[in-house]
């Protein structure tokens, strides 16, 4: 398919819609992600919102997910798609069943259950109730990657800081919830009764159906 150029959220989330997958940074395959659909001007402008902005707005409004769910990169799925894709990735395991089988650290069941149980959590409030800091608890970022990656997890908003004087300062502060939080329980489960290496398949096809250009093992790859 021919990419539009993205110059506002909305933009995105049409392609997002039309398309089901988008990666937020170029991977592989030509034009398929924001980073190279976007102008130039539009990314870190002083006087204006760009691509890295919009992240919040767009993860909030409800009609993508968004996370780390592209070889550990972030990017946008579909509200269609992402049941799908978390049939796949979670292979008929929620996460109570993957931990009661010895499938997830307890690092990673201590991370997930903080944010479940409190629906929704930016990373700086998990960091602290659970010790990561420089000398005790590490692994912060491989512990949420995996979270999302599994489906587990997924991007809430971007929360900005402010200063004494409620001046916005630095980059947003990523807020974690659950799909299911987000969406609803049968929401997520909506493709279970389906074998996982299906959705898998059904993703792939559509993907390459939809990018002409796509080389099916880059494809692969971004969506294992």
């Amino acid at each position: 398919m021919k990419f539009r150029k993205v110059k506002t959220p909305e933009d995105i989330i049409k392609v997002v819609e039309e398309i089901g997958f988008l990666p937020f940074f170029a991977n592989g395959i030509d034009g398929f992600s924001v980073e190279e659909n976007c102008p130039a001007e539009l990314w870190f402008a002083p006087d204006k919102d760009g691509p890295w902005e919009w992240k919040g707005p767009i993860a909030k409004d409800g009609r993508c997910v968004y996370g780390k769910v592209f070889a550990g990169k972030a990017g946008f799925v579909s509200k269609e798609w992402y049941p799908v894709l978390a049939n796949y990735r979670r292979s008929g395991y929620d996460f109570d069943a993957r931990w009661d089988d010895g499938l997830a650290s307890k690092k990673d069941k201590d991370v997930y259950d903080l944010i479940s149980n409190n629906g929704s959590m930016i990373s700086k409030q998990i960091k602290l109730a659970l010790n990561y800091r420089k000398g005790e608890n590490t692994g912060f970022e491989t512990v949420i990657t995996r979270l999302q990656m599994q489906t587990y997890v997924n991007t809430a908003d971007f929360v900005y800081m402010k200063d004494k004087r409620g001046n916005v300062y630095g980059w947003g502060v990523a807020e974690y919830t659950t799909p299911e939080a987000a969406f609803g329980e049968d929401y997520i489960s909506k493709a279970y009764s389906e074998e996982p290496e299906m959705s898998f398949e059904r993703i792939k096809k559509h993907l390459l159906k939809t990018l002409k250009n796509a080389d099916e093992k880059t494809l692969t790859r971004l969506i294992k």
